[in-house]
């Protein structure tokens, strides 16, 4: 427990580093509130619901190919690396991209999975969101833009709230 623990730090400090929370975005969005449920496909075609990880700790993590702050964090490494060690950890790390089509940063699944093996990248998975349905429940704002939600369904908050594990 102490080193999920200490994943989610290093997720939170990514969040502070770049990645930017807005809990007052969206009232659903608040740390201590329930998470937004939801229901998407992922690069696959297949459909994707929050309640499916009933039970387990999720980082929703906004994603955007041609954002500078997202290059940054996976040319570095920083984001793979916490993916890898969120999921062997049993943390699922899902990718949500909200760009819609003929906007910057919008792929389809193929192109998602081929951006994904060449950054090194080792979510859970990844949700297509084009009409932005996921990111507007949340408030996601920004990329990368990441939510934690912990095994009881309830978003957490940065340093200063308790992280819930």
């Amino acid at each position: 427990m102490t080193s999920l623990r200490a994943t989610v730090a290093g997720a939170v400090a990514l969040i502070l580093a770049g990645a930017i929370w807005h809990p007052q975005a969206r009232a659903e969005a608040r740390p201590g509130a329930p998470a937004p449920v939801f229901e998407a496909r992922n690069v696959a075609g297949k459909t994707v619901r929050l309640n499916d990880f009933a039970g387990k700790t999720v980082v929703l993590e906004w994603t955007n190919a041609d954002c500078p702050f997202v290059k940054k964090h996976y040319e570095s490494g920083n984001i793979p690396k916490l993916q890898a060690d969120a999921m062997a950890k049993g943390v699922v790390w899902l990718q949500v991209i909200s760009s819609a089509p003929g906007q910057q940063g919008y792929v389809d699944g193929a192109t998602a999975r081929k951006l994904n093996d060449y950054r090194g990248a080792k979510p859970s998975g990844t949700v297509l969101d084009p009409d932005g349905t996921i990111g507007k429940l949340y408030g996601a704002q920004t990329t990368p833009h990441i939510f934690i939600i912990d095994a009881g369904n309830f978003l957490q908050g940065i340093p200063g709230d308790r992280l819930r594990l």
